[in-house]
């Protein structure tokens, strides 16, 4: 389900409503290790009145600093390419052991305006959740090259796998 607004672009509250909702009613928590989307969607889970109650950190992990500096993890590329399923599910499973949470959401993406150096082009993002009994990576490829639209995608698209994986 989208919660979109009436507008092209949704509003942070718009975005985290229905995952805050259900989190709330479950009491369980999530903890998100996010690249691409800059923060966005830790931003739309805490845009929620109670959000403390759910959420309990958010780490953008842009660079391979953050992630020994702030996940305690490296990246291994040499058995593949860094922007994959197999690594938003390790930032997904890192970030939900590290802060012990319910669920843990990663992603990392290219939002634009150009690509990866590996490559990737921009447009391109890699989620995932951990939960529990639940495992689940997506590809989003919007084609497009605008950043902030990117952005938002990206986070949308996260937002709505979580909403899946708590409901199914």
């Amino acid at each position: 389900m989208n919660n979109k607004s009436q507008n092209s672009q949704p509003t942070l509250d718009n975005l985290g409503a229905k995952v805050g909702e259900l989190l709330s009613s479950k009491s369980q928590t999530v903890a998100v290790a996010e690249s691409s989307t800059g923060g966005l969607i830790s931003a739309a889970l805490l845009a929620i009145p109670g959000a403390s109650n759910y959420f309990r950190a958010g780490s953008v992990v842009y660079t391979r600093q953050a992630w020994k500096a702030l996940l305690n993890s490296s990246l291994d590329i040499a058995s593949g390419k860094a922007l994959s399923e197999a690594t938003a599910l390790h930032l997904a499973k890192t970030i939900r052991t590290q802060l012990d949470t319910d669920w843990g959401i990663g992603e990392i993406g290219a939002a634009g305006p150009t690509g990866t150096r590996y490559g990737d082009p921009a447009g391109l993002t890699c989620i995932a959740v951990v939960g529990p009994g639940v495992e689940k990576a997506i590809v989003l490829k919007t084609g497009e090259d605008d950043r902030a639209a990117n952005m938002w995608a990206f986070t949308q698209a996260a937002l709505d796998l979580l909403e899946d994986s708590l409901e199914g």
